[in-house]
């Protein structure tokens, strides 16, 4: 991990099945859990934990196989297989969050351990949730490489060595809809740069289904609130939409002039959103 990775301070590792866990803890409060998307790490929540922190216990796991936590295998990068194993993660640490708040491929996460945690979360939070296919180049990308690694387990090396640079990761990032600034650029650089990220990060792809989730959305009831950016070209917004309305109790904001990483571009605007819902729903 680097030196000036963000909230390095913070971060710790936890060994439970199967995977060697890292977690980065901070702030006081209701405990709520953040997970991020595809391909990112918890670096991604950087500028929105300052502004939670004050109010909740932020609990913030790297997904298996990618950031710095470790996978013990390569065969549990699938939805179900994630929400089993965060579940078991929060089960042993003895965490109850209150509310999941998830980005992208993180909030169908969120959606599917709300079906099967022991104590139900309160709240839902989805960030350009990825509640159908990725679009543009991930849409593209992502399913090519994914069947690719299926079939050389060499891939992830040969494409940290080509894609590993600022000039092709600046280009991947802003296809999504979202500038970043170069602070945010260099910590997904270190990531591309890393075969072991690259192949966590490609296997949930090859691994991902969402029909299950897809099909359960009326029976979820669980207070949901799913957020798009109207220039997100990963996930667009009539994908939030539209699942916002087959859900019995969930809203839908979009936030104009933000991309598919609206929670990194303006934290500020995102955090107005996320606070006075999670406020309603976690007050004693």
């Amino acid at each position: 991990m680097p030196s000036d990775w963000p909230n390095r301070a913070a971060m710790r590792q936890i060994a439970v099945r199967p995977h060697q866990w890292c977690v980065m803890e901070q702030g006081t409060g209701p405990a709520v859990l953040l997970l991020h998307g595809a391909g990112g790490a918890t670096h991604s929540w950087r500028a929105l934990v300052p502004l939670l922190a004050p109010h909740y216990r932020l609990v913030v796991p790297d997904l298996p196989g990618q950031g710095f936590t470790r996978a013990g295998t390569r065969q549990r990068f699938g939805l179900d297989s994630m929400a089993e194993d965060l579940t078991r993660l929060c089960a042993d640490q003895g965490w109850q969050p209150q509310a999941i708040v998830g980005h992208s491929a993180g909030a169908a996460i969120a959606l599917r351990m709300a079906e099967i945690m022991p104590i139900t979360p309160r709240a839902i939070v989805g960030i350009n949730a990825a509640l159908g296919a990725f679009e543009g180049v991930a849409g593209f990308l992502f399913p090519l490489i994914a069947k690719a690694l299926a079939l050389n387990p060499l891939v992830p090396r040969l494409v940290a060595r080509l894609w590993g640079n600022e000039a092709k990761v600046r280009n991947l990032l802003g296809s999504t809809g979202s500038a970043l600034d170069a602070a945010g650029i260099a910590h997904y650089v270190t990531l591309v740069r890393d075969p072991a990220h690259l192949d966590g990060t490609l296997s949930m792809m090859a691994q991902w289904r969402l029909e299950g989730l897809m099909a359960r959305l009326p029976g979820i009831t669980t207070p949901t609130l799913l957020i798009a950016g109207s220039q997100d070209r990963a996930v667009p917004p009539k994908v939030s939409r539209a699942s916002a309305a087959l859900m019995p109790d969930a809203a839908y904001v979009e936030l104009p002039g933000l991309g598919h990483l609206m929670h990194e571009e303006s934290p500020d605007r995102t955090a107005a959103l996320i606070m006075p819902f999670l406020a309603a729903r976690l007050a004693p």
